[in-house]
């Protein structure tokens, strides 16, 4: 029997089209339309078999939620890596996407969105893109609209945060501290600081293993060695860097939120007149392109957003395609130590 995935293959379009097609959907052209017509007719798919795949109640599409706080939108390297994996996986399993939601901030919500959809919630708007199921790649977690949605039937996998009744996928941001601080201390170092991002579950865990991995090396850092700033903004790291080099027992090496805010640290540094590594050494997070043309080049912890993406596709692919089967879990993805130049060697 032909499927609607055989003709999907076949016109080099996708499910979600050829569905929309058949349905004489406004956003699907007509040329294409009568293309796909004319392959399910040579191929004797005809409109039984689509009234079958609409039983099912399957759309092959799935919603993407992304809410950027920092107002870095889709240009962050992190999050555009990990949807791009997204959305290669799903297209792979004959699944389009559709961003239910991509704004900077919960009321922030574009002029050029239908008006329909200004008024409506996260779960609401699921609901009338008529989407199988939703990735939240990037939100206020704790956000109303957003526990909603994760508390709806409609299958929800989250990036970076964990619920009791929803499964995600999270970077191992543990094991990527602890990674980072034991290279640095084989370097040398006992003196290390720690400028953290916004708070998040992320952060937290960061904090936790940075005083975890010293403590189990008989390290106890000073209170000012640990400061709070912002991911991706250089503005606040370039400050806090200022005021560590001011400290009567500064340290040896400054760890950042991310690869981005650490270039805030090292213009710092440089209009000091130190250098790196030979009078202060740093560390990013996050592994982005930037960090590896530096000079020095940066030493940091790349996070696998290929992975982080396809096991997201693929577990949410699974809930929507085996709701009886499927398991609530969390997915670990380890990241990768990235040994660049700029944490020093440090002789006594």
């Amino acid at each position: 029997m032909v499927r609607l995935v055989d003709v999907a293959k076949r016109c080099g379009v996708s499910v979600a089209t050829v569905s929309k097609a058949l349905s004489d959907k406004k956003d699907i052209g007509e040329e294409t339309k009568e293309k796909i017509r004319k392959v399910c007719e040579e191929m004797g798919y005809f409109p039984n078999s689509s009234a079958r795949t609409l039983k099912i109640k399957r759309s092959y599409n799935l919603g993407v939620l992304f809410v950027a706080e920092d107002d870095s939108g889709l240009t962050h390297d992190y999050f555009s890596h990990v949807l791009e994996s997204f959305r290669m996986e799903a297209e792979a399993s004959g699944y389009d996407i559709t961003f239910i939601y991509s704004g900077q901030s919960p009321d922030g919500e574009s002029l050029n969105a239908p008006v329909a959809l200004r008024s409506m919630s996260y779960l609401e708007r699921a609901e009338y893109r008529g989407v199988d199921g939703v990735l939240v790649a990037c939100a206020n977690y704790y956000q109303p609209e957003v526990m909603e949605l994760i508390s709806s039937n409609l299958p929800v996998v989250t990036i970076d945060h964990s619920f009791d009744h929803c499964s995600s996928v999270v970077s191992d941001n543990v094991r990527g501290m602890s990674d980072l601080i034991e290279f640095i201390y084989d370097r040398g170092h006992r003196k290390i600081a720690f400028i953290y991002g916004n708070n998040t579950s992320v952060t937290q865990n960061r904090i936790a293993s940075y005083y975890r991995s010293l403590e189990e090396r008989g390290i106890d850092p000073p209170d000012q060695y640990v400061r709070s700033a912002v991911y991706r903004n250089p503005k606040p790291s370039y400050d806090i860097t200022l005021e560590l080099l001011d400290l009567k027992n500064s340290p040896t090496c400054i760890i950042y939120p991310d690869d981005y805010a650490c270039i805030g640290g090292l213009n710092a540094i440089k209009e000091r007149g130190y250098r790196i590594p030979e009078d202060i050494s740093v560390a990013g997070y996050d592994g982005v392109y930037i960090s590896q043309i530096l000079e020095p080049r940066l030493t940091t912890l790349r996070q696998n957003t290929e992975e982080i993406g396809r096991k997201a596709a693929r577990k949410l692919i699974s809930q929507v395609e085996n709701p009886k089967t499927a398991i609530i879990e969390k997915i670990i993805v380890p990241g990768r130590l990235l040994e660049g130049g700029s944490v020093g060697i440090l002789r006594s």
